[in-house]
């Protein structure tokens, strides 16, 4: 993810490449139509440790793209053994 003018992420999905909201506020429009999201990711960022908040704003964020589910979709494939367009870390290192 890359940054823009401070308000907004780009970011790719389903290689596409898109904005994200990158700030609370941001993000509490783009979920404004979703009360029971929005309460959760309210929820979520007021409780989140001090060094946590970006990541969870970020998972926020990615959220209201669908990225999540894109995650989904490969973990599940991966649990399923399907570890196609995978690079396998140097042993050791997690260096890929």
């Amino acid at each position: 993810m890359s940054g823009n003018d401070g308000t907004t992420w780009t970011t790719s999905v389903a290689g596409r490449e898109g904005r994200v909201p990158a700030t609370i506020n941001g993000v509490r429009v783009a979920l404004g139509h979703e009360p029971e999201r929005l309460a959760a990711s309210e929820a979520e960022i007021g409780d989140a440790p001090a060094e946590q908040p970006q990541l969870v704003l970020t998972e926020w964020a990615l959220s209201t793209t669908g990225a999540d589910e894109e995650d989904d979709a490969v973990i599940a494939r991966l649990r399923a053994g399907d570890f196609t367009g995978c690079v396998p870390q140097e042993p050791g290192t997690g260096v890929a």
